[in-house]
């Protein structure tokens, strides 16, 4: 599977996930650096990619949007790191992987997994 991270996330992640056999860019290390969020979901439409983000907007974006890609991972905590983010999305990987492929908004907690899949009516 392809991934962008969003700035918020920290390269570690896409390391590890490059370790198992994933693709990751960094927005900060093409050009998206300062790029709305809109631009940086555009951008992982276009390129079959996973946005992978702290970011609430980008859930209310695909909501309101109707569409029906790119799928997004939101991870609401605070004070994680790389590894951490692993090792949740390695914890869920059978639960998500379809979900992913398919077009979905997924939001992992400390305790709960949500996928909602989209287009989100």
């Amino acid at each position: 599977m392809k991934f962008l991270l969003n700035v918020n996330v920290s390269y570690r992640l896409g390391a590890l996930l490059a370790g198992v056999g994933h693709e990751f860019r960094h927005a900060a290390n093409v050009g998206l650096g300062m790029a709305t969020d809109a631009a940086i979901l555009e951008v992982a439409r276009l390129s079959n990619e996973v946005v992978i983000t702290h970011d609430l907007d980008y859930g209310a974006l695909l909501a309101f949007s109707g569409a029906a890609t790119p799928s997004v991972i939101i991870f609401r905590m605070q004070n994680v790191g790389g590894s951490e983010m692993y090792d949740l999305l390695q914890q869920r990987w059978e639960s998500l992987e379809i979900a992913l492929s398919e077009g979905s908004v997924v939001i992992i907690e400390p305790n709960s997994l949500r996928i909602r899949r989209l287009p989100i009516q």
